[in-house]
């Protein structure tokens, strides 16, 4: 019995409209008029009602989908950075931001309803699949959680719907420190884990699998958050903790290691259940010409119908009858975005070398084909170089230079263009046309990367299933098996690399490549700011400027124009298009204009940034008397409940 993402996308957003409500305040009971008693009380209600309430990550509209979202790290660039990096340009708001309930009321209500229909049988249909569509929404409500957690840590806990009395919200808004919260997140995904069933084989609707790698990534997230943020305000019970200032938090204790221990065990619990059964897709090698189009690893992320992969286990599928998007459009051009020359640079040679080893291979950066060169894999798989085929269906088309001197919209960043997720039919890289390439959302490698680390982060070794997943991915990535080989190797001190911090310090060889690891698989796939948050590998950014390819080297005759000229301009005076060499021979694209660019001088961190402030309207309607400093909430650490101040 198949329920298609796609077949359901249009009655979804009907009920979208009947079942969603933008609120101020954190809950209101629903209206009768708004969903009638006679609903929910079929199979067919129940599925219609999950699947519109599906809001991952995915392709959209007219951009570059997915493959941005690693915009604004030390990974991908576009055109405009982010406030994030300026100290006293991120600010506190009026309204809106991340606390909201929004979609939490949603999926309450469902519950509210539907489970007790359920316990009294009063739901028609089968019984397998109700019980399936339950276990949704659990998840569902579990993914909020989870967003909630990343964005603005201690969250209140809401089970059901509230009565629409003001005192009993208030009591509501109370937050509960964060590893109850992802307590709660990991006891909502055991009860969908219980629950759900491999109801769809086209791999469209959540399964038990997502469940469990989803649990891996929440509990590896909060335990190493804990791990690494410990002794800080940002751990419930730490130093300056402002969770201790609430009468109704002062009975609240925690054991820090317990709860680290804990976290990562389950984390390795859940990871283990995917990386044993779920095999990846394999790479055969194929990196050149039209056969990368028959590369399983290479197709995955751009296919029509992704369903055959078995590393996949949930993705969007798309009907241009219903919904499509125009990322091929932006793929076949720069995106506005492009890799980082520290991105780059971090990947290994096909040795399992870095590049600064000696008897790497290297051939250095005077061209992306030299860049390129014996290099791991994913880097030359998934990088655009001038002369790929980028369509061989409808049409012939193949790389160009990189796009420097395009509109923000299509201009290739860092010279370093994505070339993940491109489908060959060159009248999908048309934008007058609709693009149905399907959008992963969960793929089993991120449970080995997971596994790989809990187990490190807790044990301080590795066990032999961190040993055998590591080798599959290093194998399919074109790499020797033994990621000895490379820790060996390693130099901290050569690796332009955030992520081999924590705390402010260097950690040892072996974590940096586990994280490693993780940077080179999710190559342009949204990962990496949850994971440098998370490491508190952040504390040190100070001053890092972004840089890209060797523009001022032998590619800049790429440039010119057929009287020899050159297109490149770098005077301050001259509407300059690209950045001076005087600054860098390699491009960098927040220094090509100096007056009024606040990342000119690079991208600097306030460690109150690792979560988000609340808004100040929040504070006022969960107070008594008008008064935002009496509230209930408590604002998050660094940041001070005024609207339009920066972190302290």
């Amino acid at each position: 019995m198949k329920k298609s993402y796609k077949h359901i996308f249009i009655l979804g957003l009907i009920l979208v409209g009947f079942t969603a409500c933008s609120e101020d305040f954190l809950e209101r009971a629903p209206l009768s008029d708004v969903t009638p008693e006679f609903y929910l009380k079929s199979e067919a209600d129940l599925a219609a009602y999950a699947i519109s309430n599906y809001s991952f990550p995915s392709h959209a509209g007219w951009n570059a989908g997915t493959f941005t979202y690693d915009n604004g790290t030390d990974n991908q660039a576009s055109t405009s950075a982010s406030n994030l990096w300026v100290p006293g340009q991120y600010r506190v708001g009026t309204n809106g931001g991340a606390w909201n309930f929004d979609r939490i009321r949603t999926l309450n209500y469902f519950l509210d309803v539907v489970i007790p229909r359920y316990e009294a049988g009063e739901i028609s249909g089968n019984e397998t699949y109700i019980k399936h569509y339950i276990g949704e929404i659990y998840f569902l409500r579990a993914y909020e959680y989870f967003n909630k957690l990343k964005s603005v840590g201690d969250f209140p806990i809401i089970k059901n719907l509230l009565p629409d009395v003001k005192e009993e919200l208030i009591i509501a808004s109370q937050r509960r420190p964060r590893n109850e919260v992802a307590r709660f997140i990991l006891s909502d995904l055991d009860k969908a884990i219980d629950m759900l069933t491999n109801i769809d084989p086209n791999k469209n609707r959540i399964s038990p699998m997502v469940a469990q790698l989803f649990k891996s990534r929440v509990a590896l997230y909060e335990g190493t958050w804990l791990n690494y943020h410990k002794g800080t305000a940002h751990v419930p019970g730490g130093p300056g903790w402002p969770g201790a200032n609430k009468d109704y938090l002062s009975g609240f204790s925690i054991n820090i290691d317990s709860e680290i221990d804990f976290f990562l065990t389950e984390a390795m619990n859940a990871a283990e259940v995917v990386a044993s059964s779920v095999n990846l897709t394999p790479n055969n090698g194929d990196t050149e010409g039209t056969d990368v189009f028959n590369n399983p690893y290479y197709a995955m992320f751009g296919d029509l119908d992704m369903s055959s992969y078995s590393e996949v286990l949930l993705w969007r599928d798309y009907d241009e009858a219903l919904v499509s998007h125009h990322t091929m459009h932006y793929l076949k051009n720069g995106a506005n975005t492009g890799y980082t020359k520290g991105y780059v640079d971090s990947y290994l040679m096909k040795n399992g070398l870095p590049i600064y080893a000696g008897g790497s291979g290297y051939n250095g950066d005077d061209y992306i084909a030299d860049v390129l060169d014996d290099r791991d894999d994913r880097l030359r798989l998934f990088t655009k170089e001038p002369g790929d085929v980028i369509t061989y269906i409808n049409g012939e088309t193949f790389e160009e230079v990189p796009g420097l001197l395009e509109i923000s919209e299509i201009r290739a960043v860092t010279g370093y263009s994505v070339r993940k997720g491109i489908y060959p039919d060159a009248n999908m890289l048309d934008g007058a046309n609709p693009t149905v390439t399907g959008s992963i959302v969960f793929r089993a490698s991120e449970a080995y990367l997971n596994y790989i680390e809990a187990d490190y982060v807790k044990n301080g070794s590795l066990d032999g299933n961190s040993a055998s997943y590591w080798g599959q991915l290093r194998t399919r990535a074109g790499l020797p098996a033994d990621y000895n080989i490379t820790i060996a190797a390693t130099d901290l001190s050569q690796e332009n690399d955030w992520a081999k911090y924590s705390q402010g310090e260097l950690v040892d060889p072996t974590l940096y490549n586990i994280r490693r690891e993780r940077r080179s698989e999710f190559i342009a796939e949204g990962m990496r700011l949850d994971d440098l948050k998370r490491w508190r590998a952040l504390d040190q950014v100070s001053n890092y400027v972004i840089e890209g390819f060797k523009v001022w080297g032998p590619m800049k005759a790429w440039y010119e124009n057929p009287d020899g000229s050159s297109q490149l301009r770098a005077e301050p005076d001259a509407s300059p298009n690209v950045s001076p060499e005087s600054n860098s021979m390699y491009i960098r694209p927040y220094q090509i204009v100096q007056a009024n660019n606040n990342f000119y001088n690079g991208y600097n961190w306030n460690p109150a940034h690792y979560l988000s402030p609340i808004a100040f309207n929040h504070f006022l309607i969960t107070s008594e008397g008008g008064d935002a400093n009496n509230s209930v909430i408590y604002q998050n650490p660094g940041w001070l409940i005024e609207a339009g101040t920066a972190a302290q």
